[in-house]
Protein backbone atom coordinates (compact mmCIF):
# COMPACT_ATOMS: atom_id res chain seq x y z
CA UNK A 1 0.00 0.00 0.00
CA UNK A 2 1.57 3.19 -0.91
CA UNK A 3 0.28 6.15 1.01
CA UNK A 4 3.48 8.51 -0.17
CA UNK A 5 4.81 11.50 1.93
CA UNK A 6 1.77 13.41 1.55
CA UNK A 7 0.47 11.37 4.19
CA UNK A 8 1.37 12.73 7.86
CA UNK A 9 1.20 10.00 10.48
CA UNK A 10 1.90 10.23 13.96
CA UNK A 11 2.86 6.85 16.14
CA UNK A 12 3.01 7.66 19.55
CA UNK A 13 5.64 5.69 21.96
CA UNK A 14 7.70 4.47 18.68
CA UNK A 15 11.48 4.06 19.89
CA UNK A 16 11.15 0.74 20.18
CA UNK A 17 8.23 -2.71 20.16
CA UNK A 18 4.84 -2.32 18.38
CA UNK A 19 5.32 1.40 17.84
CA UNK A 20 8.78 0.84 16.04
CA UNK A 21 7.38 -1.96 13.71
CA UNK A 22 4.47 0.41 12.86
CA UNK A 23 6.09 3.18 12.04
CA UNK A 24 8.64 1.12 10.26
CA UNK A 25 5.77 -0.05 8.22
CA UNK A 26 4.44 3.18 7.13
CA UNK A 27 7.82 4.41 6.05
CA UNK A 28 7.42 1.41 3.48
CA UNK A 29 4.26 2.90 2.54
CA UNK A 30 6.31 6.07 1.82
CA UNK A 31 4.93 8.27 4.59
CA UNK A 32 6.09 10.93 6.85
CA UNK A 33 5.76 9.61 9.87
CA UNK A 34 5.81 11.53 13.27
CA UNK A 35 7.42 9.73 16.03
CA UNK A 36 7.48 10.15 19.51
CA UNK A 37 9.00 8.33 22.78
CA UNK A 38 11.58 9.18 25.31
CA UNK A 39 14.89 7.83 25.01
CA UNK A 40 17.37 9.71 23.80
CA UNK A 41 20.42 7.83 24.17
CA UNK A 42 21.15 3.93 24.84
CA UNK A 43 20.63 3.35 28.32
CA UNK A 44 17.74 5.59 29.34
CA UNK A 45 15.94 2.86 29.03
CA UNK A 46 17.00 -1.17 29.67
CA UNK A 47 16.08 -2.40 26.63
CA UNK A 48 17.70 -1.07 23.07
CA UNK A 49 16.20 2.11 21.02
CA UNK A 50 16.48 5.24 20.95
CA UNK A 51 14.00 7.69 19.02
CA UNK A 52 16.76 8.70 16.47
CA UNK A 53 17.53 5.95 16.03
CA UNK A 54 14.14 4.65 14.52
CA UNK A 55 13.87 8.01 12.57
CA UNK A 56 17.04 6.75 10.60
CA UNK A 57 15.24 3.64 10.11
CA UNK A 58 12.32 5.29 8.55
CA UNK A 59 14.18 7.13 6.29
CA UNK A 60 16.34 4.84 5.27
CA UNK A 61 12.78 2.22 4.40
CA UNK A 62 11.31 5.38 2.51
CA UNK A 63 9.60 7.34 4.45
CA UNK A 64 10.31 10.71 6.17
CA UNK A 65 10.85 10.16 10.03
CA UNK A 66 10.69 12.83 12.35
CA UNK A 67 11.49 12.01 16.03
CA UNK A 68 9.76 14.46 18.49
CA UNK A 69 10.70 13.67 22.70
CA UNK A 70 7.59 13.34 24.72
CA UNK A 71 6.37 12.20 27.76
CA UNK A 72 3.04 11.22 27.13
CA UNK A 73 2.13 11.61 30.82
CA UNK A 74 2.86 15.14 30.08
CA UNK A 75 -0.14 17.02 28.70
CA UNK A 76 2.30 20.25 27.89
CA UNK A 77 4.12 18.31 26.10
CA UNK A 78 1.55 16.06 24.07
CA UNK A 79 -0.27 19.85 23.19
CA UNK A 80 3.27 20.64 21.65
CA UNK A 81 3.51 17.59 19.47
CA UNK A 82 0.55 18.62 17.67
CA UNK A 83 1.36 22.25 17.64
CA UNK A 84 4.60 21.21 15.71
CA UNK A 85 2.04 18.91 12.76
CA UNK A 86 -0.01 21.95 12.52
CA UNK A 87 3.15 24.27 11.84
CA UNK A 88 4.94 21.58 9.43
CA UNK A 89 1.71 20.22 7.99
CA UNK A 90 -1.65 22.01 9.31
CA UNK A 91 -3.30 17.94 9.09
CA UNK A 92 -2.88 15.07 10.56
CA UNK A 93 -3.96 11.64 8.13
CA UNK A 94 -3.13 9.00 10.63
CA UNK A 95 -2.59 9.30 14.77
CA UNK A 96 -1.50 5.90 16.03
CA UNK A 97 -1.89 5.98 19.87
CA UNK A 98 0.53 3.23 20.82
CA UNK A 99 2.19 4.88 23.83
CA UNK A 100 2.13 2.25 27.03
CA UNK A 101 3.56 2.47 30.03
CA UNK A 102 4.83 -1.23 31.29
CA UNK A 103 5.63 -1.01 35.10
CA UNK A 104 8.13 -3.36 36.21
CA UNK A 105 6.12 -6.09 37.72
CA UNK A 106 3.28 -6.48 35.16
CA UNK A 107 3.47 -10.51 34.66
CA UNK A 108 4.07 -11.02 37.66
CA UNK A 109 2.05 -14.27 38.97
CA UNK A 110 -0.57 -14.04 41.69
CA UNK A 111 -3.34 -11.22 42.99
CA UNK A 112 -3.28 -7.52 41.85
CA UNK A 113 -2.53 -6.87 45.04
CA UNK A 114 0.19 -8.88 45.74
CA UNK A 115 1.83 -6.79 42.81
CA UNK A 116 3.03 -3.03 42.79
CA UNK A 117 0.50 -0.60 43.43
CA UNK A 118 2.53 1.25 40.52
CA UNK A 119 0.91 -1.26 38.11
CA UNK A 120 -1.57 1.58 37.48
CA UNK A 121 0.41 3.99 35.81
CA UNK A 122 -0.42 2.62 33.05
CA UNK A 123 -4.08 3.56 32.98
CA UNK A 124 -1.65 7.09 32.62
CA UNK A 125 0.06 6.23 29.91
CA UNK A 126 -1.84 3.87 27.73
CA UNK A 127 -5.49 4.95 28.33
CA UNK A 128 -5.41 8.46 29.51
CA UNK A 129 -2.73 9.42 27.31
CA UNK A 130 -4.77 7.83 24.62
CA UNK A 131 -7.84 10.37 25.00
CA UNK A 132 -5.38 12.97 25.15
CA UNK A 133 -3.83 13.00 22.43
CA UNK A 134 -7.00 11.98 20.15
CA UNK A 135 -8.06 15.65 21.60
CA UNK A 136 -5.33 17.42 20.44
CA UNK A 137 -5.30 15.36 17.42
CA UNK A 138 -9.25 15.86 16.63
CA UNK A 139 -8.23 19.38 15.09
CA UNK A 140 -6.23 18.36 12.61
CA UNK A 141 -7.75 14.76 11.34
CA UNK A 142 -11.30 16.85 10.41
CA UNK A 143 -9.08 18.68 8.08
CA UNK A 144 -9.31 15.88 5.41
CA UNK A 145 -10.90 12.71 6.67
CA UNK A 146 -8.10 11.04 8.49
CA UNK A 147 -7.25 7.42 10.37
CA UNK A 148 -7.40 7.35 14.30
CA UNK A 149 -6.11 3.32 15.50
CA UNK A 150 -5.60 2.45 19.04
CA UNK A 151 -3.41 -0.29 19.18
CA UNK A 152 -4.64 -2.73 21.79
CA UNK A 153 -4.90 -6.63 22.91
CA UNK A 154 -7.71 -9.16 24.08
CA UNK A 155 -6.54 -8.16 27.53
CA UNK A 156 -9.52 -5.81 27.81
CA UNK A 157 -12.42 -9.04 27.03
CA UNK A 158 -10.48 -11.92 28.92
CA UNK A 159 -7.83 -11.79 31.84
CA UNK A 160 -4.55 -10.84 30.95
CA UNK A 161 -1.95 -9.39 33.20
CA UNK A 162 -4.50 -8.54 35.69
CA UNK A 163 -7.69 -6.15 36.53
CA UNK A 164 -4.71 -2.73 35.82
CA UNK A 165 -3.63 -3.68 32.16
CA UNK A 166 -7.51 -5.12 31.65
CA UNK A 167 -9.36 -2.31 32.45
CA UNK A 168 -6.46 0.13 30.79
CA UNK A 169 -7.68 -1.60 27.06
CA UNK A 170 -11.22 -2.25 28.07
CA UNK A 171 -11.06 1.49 28.50
CA UNK A 172 -9.38 2.57 24.69
CA UNK A 173 -11.61 0.00 22.79
CA UNK A 174 -14.65 1.71 24.69
CA UNK A 175 -13.16 5.11 22.91
CA UNK A 176 -12.46 4.15 19.70
CA UNK A 177 -16.32 3.19 19.54
CA UNK A 178 -17.38 6.56 21.44
CA UNK A 179 -14.57 8.77 19.44
CA UNK A 180 -16.21 6.99 16.16
CA UNK A 181 -19.57 8.44 17.08
CA UNK A 182 -18.14 11.66 17.43
CA UNK A 183 -15.73 11.35 14.21
CA UNK A 184 -18.48 10.46 11.79
CA UNK A 185 -19.70 13.57 10.23
CA UNK A 186 -16.01 14.58 9.41
CA UNK A 187 -15.24 11.24 7.89
CA UNK A 188 -12.53 10.10 10.57
CA UNK A 189 -12.72 6.24 11.04
CA UNK A 190 -12.17 5.11 14.51
CA UNK A 191 -10.77 1.20 15.60
CA UNK A 192 -9.14 -0.46 17.97
CA UNK A 193 -6.57 -2.80 16.41
CA UNK A 194 -6.08 -6.19 18.91
CA UNK A 195 -2.53 -7.11 18.47
CA UNK A 196 -1.30 -10.90 18.55
CA UNK A 197 1.84 -11.72 20.71
CA UNK A 198 4.56 -9.56 19.22
CA UNK A 199 8.10 -10.40 18.47
CA UNK A 200 9.55 -7.13 20.39
CA UNK A 201 12.76 -6.25 21.92
CA UNK A 202 11.09 -7.77 25.26
CA UNK A 203 9.48 -10.76 24.25
CA UNK A 204 12.59 -12.18 22.00
CA UNK A 205 14.52 -11.73 25.31
CA UNK A 206 11.81 -13.61 26.88
CA UNK A 207 12.13 -16.45 24.23
CA UNK A 208 15.68 -16.16 23.91
CA UNK A 209 16.32 -16.94 27.03
CA UNK A 210 14.41 -20.48 27.06
CA UNK A 211 13.57 -21.30 23.59
CA UNK A 212 12.71 -25.08 24.21
CA UNK A 213 9.71 -23.71 26.47
CA UNK A 214 8.48 -20.58 24.20
CA UNK A 215 9.19 -22.55 20.51
CA UNK A 216 5.29 -22.90 19.99
CA UNK A 217 4.53 -19.10 20.89
CA UNK A 218 7.49 -18.04 18.99
CA UNK A 219 5.97 -19.78 15.82
CA UNK A 220 2.56 -18.02 16.44
CA UNK A 221 4.17 -14.92 16.98
CA UNK A 222 3.84 -11.30 14.61
CA UNK A 223 6.19 -9.18 13.43
CA UNK A 224 5.46 -5.64 14.99
CA UNK A 225 5.53 -4.62 11.66
CA UNK A 226 2.24 -6.32 10.71
CA UNK A 227 0.07 -4.44 12.63
CA UNK A 228 1.67 -1.29 10.77
CA UNK A 229 0.89 -3.31 7.50
CA UNK A 230 -2.45 -3.46 8.46
CA UNK A 231 -2.93 -0.04 9.01
CA UNK A 232 -1.81 1.06 5.90
CA UNK A 233 -4.20 -0.73 4.36
CA UNK A 234 -7.05 0.80 6.79
CA UNK A 235 -5.48 4.39 5.42
CA UNK A 236 -5.64 3.47 1.86
CA UNK A 237 -9.60 1.81 2.08
CA UNK A 238 -11.70 4.43 0.61
CA UNK A 239 -14.29 2.25 2.40
CA UNK A 240 -12.49 2.17 5.90
CA UNK A 241 -15.78 4.44 7.50
CA UNK A 242 -17.66 1.18 7.45
CA UNK A 243 -14.87 -0.63 9.86
CA UNK A 244 -15.13 2.53 12.24
CA UNK A 245 -16.18 2.10 15.74
CA UNK A 246 -15.27 -1.36 16.09
CA UNK A 247 -12.47 -3.78 17.64
CA UNK A 248 -10.72 -5.42 15.12
CA UNK A 249 -8.37 -8.64 15.22
CA UNK A 250 -5.12 -7.61 13.00
CA UNK A 251 -4.43 -10.82 11.67
CA UNK A 252 -8.12 -11.40 10.54
CA UNK A 253 -8.10 -7.91 9.18
CA UNK A 254 -4.93 -8.42 7.40
CA UNK A 255 -6.43 -11.90 6.02
CA UNK A 256 -8.94 -9.62 4.39
CA UNK A 257 -6.50 -7.42 3.03
CA UNK A 258 -4.48 -9.83 1.71
CA UNK A 259 -1.56 -8.90 3.72
CA UNK A 260 1.45 -10.88 4.83
CA UNK A 261 3.83 -10.65 7.96
CA UNK A 262 7.25 -9.66 6.98
CA UNK A 263 8.46 -13.86 6.82
CA UNK A 264 6.03 -14.16 4.19
CA UNK A 265 2.91 -15.56 6.01
CA UNK A 266 -0.48 -14.60 7.66
CA UNK A 267 -0.65 -14.86 11.23
CA UNK A 268 -2.95 -16.72 12.99
CA UNK A 269 -5.88 -15.03 14.58
CA UNK A 270 -5.07 -15.24 18.48
CA UNK A 271 -9.00 -15.49 18.86
CA UNK A 272 -8.88 -19.09 20.11
CA UNK A 273 -6.41 -18.51 22.12
CA UNK A 274 -7.89 -17.48 25.29
CA UNK A 275 -10.15 -20.03 25.84
CA UNK A 276 -14.13 -19.02 25.61
CA UNK A 277 -14.47 -17.92 21.97
CA UNK A 278 -18.03 -16.86 23.34
CA UNK A 279 -16.71 -13.63 24.70
CA UNK A 280 -15.46 -12.16 21.20
CA UNK A 281 -18.57 -13.12 19.72
CA UNK A 282 -19.03 -9.11 19.01
CA UNK A 283 -15.43 -8.26 17.85
CA UNK A 284 -16.05 -7.75 14.45
CA UNK A 285 -15.28 -10.42 11.76
CA UNK A 286 -16.55 -9.83 8.13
Amino acid sequence: MFLGSNCIALVTGATRGAGKGIALALADAGATVYITGRSQVEGDSALPGTLDATAKDINQRGGIGIPLICDHGNDDEVASVFQRIERDHGKLDILVNNALAVPDGLTLPGPFWQKPLKLQDILNVGMRSSYVAAYYAAPLLIKHGGLLVNTSSPGGRSYMHGPAYGAGKAAIDKMAHDMAVDFAPFEVAVVSLWMGLLKTERTQAVFDADPELYGEMMAMAESPEFTGRVISALAADKERMARSGKIWFAAELGAEYGLTDIDGRLPPSPRLMFGDETQFSDVVVQ
